[in-house]
């Protein structure tokens, strides 16, 4: 093997979680290779992923420490309401007749109002809950804020070949010939992680009998700012607010973002509707509410839905972050948000490692990180679970609970503020970056 270079941390996976922490470390003075199998320009590609991702307040905050947030700020929608209602305005199911009749009357109901009505301070003005923005947009400025930091050294596309991880460190060997040496190796790529494989790390995996359906839609009425989300008994069908976009006049367009989780049995027969037929199934399950639904830009996609977490985050000399150690259901539109509190966690374990001369990559180090992200992350996979167990049936008497209880968190303004929080990303043992503290 040729003579290795070094990097004190090797990245694997330059994804979303895997260039925020890169550029975590980056910031704050730590050499970080990180290597893809992809060729970055296909992230830049908007029909490489037609996913929006919630940006909670706790992890813009985080965001814009490092300094990604402006990068992506131009295609971040406001999130200033969130409607959470049971059942649809109108009932149909495919190729079926529309009869009104479905739509519970008990709703939930948060505004951003409502948490600043809780800081009595000098009364802030109100500030968005969170933010919807479009991956591509994440995707590019992570890539343009990491191309701009000589601490980093990104390898794209590039495989690892081999890896030996020794009680002193990592030697990692890239297709390309190159010997690497780092103190840490990260995984940060995705579900399927090869280095948690590798390492024989188990994983708790559950396979939902759903379908996911992602597009862009266009509407008639403007958002104002208000995510929507039925539960029907397929699951949940959500709409997100996106910003504006301009037709081939420069007229104004409404947009926003639809996550449609349907019936894994179904779902391809409406991935089959031209785009006319699929807004109708849009507006049957949806109602009116936006003015008349459309397809915006001719594209959809389609993910199968999992639950998935590892049975540890850590081994010698290797830490797994985002959705390599945990994979949620997208109900509560958490899964960034939680892969952005592992970077901010084990960074901030890391560059208080080194600030006292300690070995970075050892095992204090890493199970410090483990045990501040386990608790966080079982307990979102155990709500979000719990949740769409809860709500993807239509059975009568779980169906008057589970209304009932909307109901009674939406008549309790201190029981919404707590979940507002949560949703926010302000609660809990929160390192220094969700706070809005540079490293």
């Amino acid at each position: 093997m040729a003579k290795a270079e070094e990097a004190e941390i090797l990245v694997v996976g330059a994804g979303m979680v895997g260039l925020t922490f890169a550029t975590a470390l980056a910031d704050a003075g730590l050499a970080v290779m990180v290597i893809d199998h992809m060729d970055p320009a296909a992230f830049r590609d908007e029909a490489f992923d037609g996913r929006s991702s919630a940006i909670a307040r706790g992890s813009r905050q985080a965001l814009e420490v490092l300094g990604l947030w402006d990068g992506m700020a131009p295609a971040a929608a406001p999130i200033l309401d969130i409607r959470i209602s049971d059942g649809q305005p109108y009932e149909g199911r495919f190729g079926g007749p529309l009869r009104r009749g479905s739509a519970s009357a008990l709703h939930l109901h948060f505004s951003c109002e409502d948490v600043a009505e809780s800081q009595r301070e000098g009364r802030p003005a109100p500030q968005p809950l969170g933010h919807i923005v479009e991956n591509t947009a994440v995707r590019r400025a992570c890539l343009d804020r990491a191309r701009a930091l000589k601490k980093i050294d990104l390898r794209a596309p590039a495989r690892l070949v081999e890896v030996t991880r020794r009680p002193g460190g990592v030697i990692a060997r890239l297709d390309d010939g190159a010997a690497v040496s780092a103190r840490l190796l990260i995984g940060a790529e995705g579900r399927r992680s090869a280095l948690r494989a590798a390492a024989g790390i188990k994983v708790m995996e559950l396979d939902y009998p759903q379908t996911g359906i992602v597009a862009t839609v266009a509407h008639s009425e403007a958002h104002r700012g208000v995510a929507h989300e039925h539960f029907l008994p397929a699951g949940p069908f959500a709409l997100l607010p996106m910003t504006d976009a301009a037709d081939e006049s420069g007229n104004p367009v409404h947009r926003s973002s639809l996550v449609w989780t349907e019936k894994r049995s179904l779902a391809p027969a409406m991935l089959a509707l031209d785009d006319v037929a699929f807004a109708q199934e849009l507006q049957r399950r949806f109602g009116n509410s936006l003015g008349e639904l459309s397809l915006w830009g001719g594209r959809r996609w389609s993910y199968p839905l999992s639950l998935l977490h590892a049975e540890r985050y850590i081994d010698q000399r290797l830490a797994l972050i985002g959705d390599a150690a945990h994979a949620i259901h997208p109900i509560a539109g958490q899964g960034l948000n939680l892969g952005l509190r592992d970077v901010a966690a084990l960074a901030e374990c890391i560059v208080d490692a080194r600030r006292l001369g300690l070995d970075i990559g050892g095992a204090p180090v890493l199970e410090r990180y483990q045990r501040w992200r386990r608790f966080d992350n079982m307990a979102l996979i155990a709500a979000t679970d719990s949740l769409n167990r809860l709500f993807s049936n239509d059975l009568p008497p779980v169906r008057l609970l589970r209304d009932l209880g909307l109901a009674a968190v939406h008549r309790m303004p201190p029981l919404k503020r707590f979940f507002m929080r949560h949703a926010m990303g302000l609660v809990g043992d929160l390192p220094r970056l969700v706070k809005g503290e540079a490293l």
